[in-house]
């Protein structure tokens, strides 16, 4: 029988969506994307609010994370984050290659855009974005972090999802798992646009000192400018700036 999410897990799913709300939102889309009653939203909301981890403009009404947030984030910062040193990665990536460029974390089954650099190819790609959201085995990095995760824990992911229900049947267990192999055999992984149709990926994991998969390094464009003679020279340029960064973290 399915649990029932608790107090935390309601609070967790809204702080999340506020994370991924830009331009701020209301209590009505939150509760709608965090599948919560409104009501239950709107209190939560309130007491987040008295806490400093919400914050509600008073001219529009609408939702942001608050001050307490990123008080809490910069505390963390020094034991999960790379975001600092990835900074030159994503840069040089992006200035070599011409591509879109990011770095991005692992949180639990999914992967957090975290850093985003744009080269200057002028037709991009935008599927990606900061603070963006994706499932392990979905984008490339969830694919390039989750390849070198034990098979033991990749059995049990594929077990507890089902990504074909919003992502397709590109993205069954059997489809992904060529994909790891793939990923494995090269180091780097490749989203031939089974996202958006001709937006292509490709990512390489970094590891933390234990190693690790925790984060990565992901390059996107058209699929033309991903062709196959090109590919091993993007995946190289991956892998070294992800093994520098591996060594720092």
């Amino acid at each position: 029988m399915e649990r029932a999410p608790g107090v935390v897990e309601k609070v967790a799913a809204l702080l999340r969506g506020l994370s991924t709300a830009e331009s701020g939102t209301t209590t009505t889309a939150l509760a709608a994307a965090t599948d919560q009653p409104r009501a239950t939203t709107h209190r939560l909301l309130e007491s987040l609010a008295a806490e400093g981890l919400a914050d509600r403009d008073p001219q529009t009404g609408r939702w942001f994370l608050g001050p307490e947030t990123y008080v809490l984030g910069m505390a963390a910062a020094t034991r999960y984050d790379l975001t600092n040193e990835a900074r030159a990665s994503v840069l040089r990536l992006a200035k070599e290659t011409g591509e879109s460029a990011f770095f991005s974390v692992r949180r639990g089954d999914e992967t957090v855009v975290l850093l985003r650099e744009d080269g200057d190819f002028p037709i991009r790609s935008y599927v990606l974005y900061e603070s963006a959201r994706f499932p392990l085995g979905v984008v490339s990095a969830g694919i390039a972090i989750l390849a070198h995760l034990p098979d033991r824990e990749i059995d049990a992911f594929l077990a507890r999802v089902d990504l074909t229900a919003e992502w397709g049947p590109q993205h069954s267990a059997a489809a992904i798992r060529r994909r790891l192999a793939a990923t494995r055999r090269t180091g780097w992984s490749l989203n031939p646009g089974h996202v958006v149709e001709g937006s292509w990926g490709m990512a390489a994991a970094v590891f933390d000192k234990t190693g690790r998969p925790e984060w990565a390094l992901t390059l996107t464009g058209v699929e033309q400018r991903f062709r196959r003679d090109r590919q091993p020279v993007l995946g190289r340029l991956l892998l070294e700036e992800a093994h520098r960064l591996s060594r720092l973290a």
